[in-house]
């Protein structure tokens, strides 16, 4: 049985979503945030030695991180389903995007959310200062950055539905997270149809209804 551990408000949500598209049994174990660090806590990393999620165990196999899970998911269960033929265009696609989403498109939104989030971390008297250099780390490199990223996205979608071509595939599960994040950050209220539409694909998919009726609240940190 295949399990996986859900940290609460987390990556994890993908892996669920990939699950249910892969019609797999698989069970899934929660674990809270602390309510003040918000970090994971200590039992998870009984599981995996960083503490962090998702990660999955399948009989004596553990797997962290998201993308080698999706990969390991679709390679041992998915009998030729959410991947592209082997020396395709759309399989080089798929593999470029599939790593793409957490190595080059996460990191600018991860850094959006902590100097959103930091002055209200810090002390009283310094919130104003933290304020001010947020805004100015936003303004002149994280914003900028941003919208290079979701043009980027938008562009690649002028020829198919999904990033790999006119079927869903383990890329898209993987893109789902920035472009939620995006999203939730209001970024995607420009002139973004082509992303917007891959959204609204995405959650019109019954398996990714099922995923969050299991999961809980789609995270976007």
């Amino acid at each position: 049985m295949i399990v996986v551990h859900h940290l609460e408000a987390s990556r994890s949500q993908r892996i669920l979503w990939l699950l249910e598209e892969l019609g797999l049994e698989y069970e899934v174990k929660r674990y809270n945030r602390d309510p003040k660090t918000m970090l994971a806590p200590a039992s998870l990393r009984a599981v995996h030695p960083l503490g962090k999620s998702p990660v999955i165990t399948d009989g004596d196999t553990t797997i962290a991180e998201t993308g080698a899970i999706v990969e390991y998911l679709i390679e041992k269960y998915g009998e030729g389903r959410l991947i592209p033929p082997t020396g395709t265009d759309d399989r080089r696609r798929y593999s470029y995007w599939l790593h793409y989403a957490e190595g080059s498109a996460m990191p600018f939104l991860v850094m959006k959310l902590i100097f959103t989030e930091m002055p209200k971390q810090g002390p009283f008297f310094a919130r104003p200062l933290l304020r001010m250099v947020g805004r100015q780390v936003g303004d002149k490199y994280l914003d900028p950055n941003i919208a290079t990223h979701i043009r980027y996205w938008e562009d690649a979608l002028a020829n198919s539905t999904w990033f790999a071509g006119n079927d869903l595939t383990g890329a898209d599960i993987m893109m789902s997270f920035p472009v939620e994040a995006a999203n939730a950050r209001g970024a995607l209220r420009g002139n973004f149809p082509r992303i917007n539409a891959f959204l609204a694909a995405a959650h019109a998919r019954p398996a990714y209804q099922r995923a969050l009726a299991k999961g809980g609240p789609y995270p976007y940190a």
